[in-house]
């Protein structure tokens, strides 16, 4: 025990004493997340829109007075329809509204839009807007009113959403990389002889060395928590703050175990950052932290059964916005321990062969 509190002291020691890996953590979990959840828009912001009206000018412009900040900037007024394309193909606009003669007769009236789609998301949300404001002007006796019920972000506000789920993946990529390289600097520095040399068990040395960063890891994720994700952006936390964090705390012994793998086949830090990468990034895609699971195709959706970040997203977004009960957890309990224990297991054997 004595030998483990060393080691696992030596290493905390070793991190805070290095002030650019400290500002490197510090920026991972303060403004990469803030810059994430303001930065990433999906809902249309300052959008650009041209129109061309061959109309008297009545209706069109009811419809038009509705496109306003900050959605839309002021509709831009052309005089043709291949001015108003020339404009989208220079990028001057997203979005093109083309009113024609007949629209203000109610048989046969005509809108054509044209929509930048290399701007795919601004574009077809915009779409969805502008299908809203026409239904708004239509006029029914059909008995059927319809209500819209917003579950678990009735703000539908998509910034709380984004950092969280870039807390998440940082959470993944720092933890694989801070635990590999904790090993590899040794390499470097050409102290693994000498940690060989040491009278401590292997297996000691190891969990000490791994575990010190996963407690780094933590003492990010609540610098996070306390002064971005439920702090700047007021992402509501409606379940458990300990079953999040204890949670995290399984998930980062997952990932710590790829890091043991990185660590045992990489020669030095910049191998490790390279491994890394190519490790990481199919687990945020196979995860639904950018795709829903459901939207994949149904072989990637098999292969996301393996990636333990697909259990920590879930996991996490039903404790922070569902509210989910501590026992209704256990099923992203369970993904992510029987991964990190395969995970975990399996890199702890082959670094295990190093020493």
């Amino acid at each position: 025990m004595w030998a483990f509190m060393s080691v696992l002291t030596k290493e905390m020691l070793l991190f805070f004493r290095s002030a650019g890996l400290v500002a490197v953590i510090l920026y991972a979990f303060s403004m990469d997340i803030y810059i994430a959840g303001s930065g990433i828009q999906i809902k249309p912001r300052n959008v650009t829109v041209g129109y061309v009206d061959h109309t008297n000018g009545g209706l069109s412009q009811k419809i038009l007075s509705h496109l306003h900040a900050p959605e839309f900037r002021k509709p831009r007024w052309f005089k043709s329809q291949k001015e108003l394309s020339e404009a989208i193909f220079n990028k001057e606009i997203i979005v093109g509204i083309i009113f024609e003669k007949d629209f203000a007769n109610s048989k046969g009236a005509t809108i054509n839009l044209l929509l930048d789609s290399t701007a795919a998301s601004q574009a077809f949300t915009t779409l969805g807007y502008l299908q809203n404001i026409l239904l708004s002007f239509y006029s029914s006796n059909m008995p059927v009113k319809i209500k819209i019920h917003k579950l678990f972000n009735q703000n539908s506000d998509n910034r709380t959403f984004m950092a969280l789920t870039e807390m998440l993946s940082v959470i993944t990529l720092l933890i694989v990389i801070l635990t590999a390289v904790v090993f590899v600097k040794e390499k470097e520095d050409g102290t693994w002889d000498i940690m060989l040399l040491m009278p401590v068990n292997s297996k000691v040395i190891i969990l000490a060395k791994s575990l010190s960063q996963v407690i780094i890891i933590l003492m990010g994720v609540l610098i996070s928590l306390g002064f971005v994700v439920l702090g700047t952006f007021d992402t509501p936390l409606n379940g458990s703050f300990w079953a999040f964090m204890l949670l995290t705390f399984f998930y980062s012994f997952s990932s710590a175990g790829i890091g043991l793998f990185v660590a045992a086949i990489s020669k030095n830090v910049m191998q490790v950052a390279q491994l890394s990468i190519i490790i990481i990034m199919p687990l945020i895609f196979l995860s639904g932290a950018w795709t829903p699971i459901y939207a994949m195709h149904p072989f990637i959706r098999w292969l996301s059964i393996f990636s333990p970040l697909r259990y920590y997203i879930e996991g996490s977004e039903s404790i922070f916005f569902r509210g989910t009960s501590f026992f209704d957890l256990w099923p992203y309990f369970t993904g992510v321990i029987l991964l990190g224990i395969l995970l975990y297991g399996y890199g702890f054997r082959k670094i295990g062969r190093l020493f």
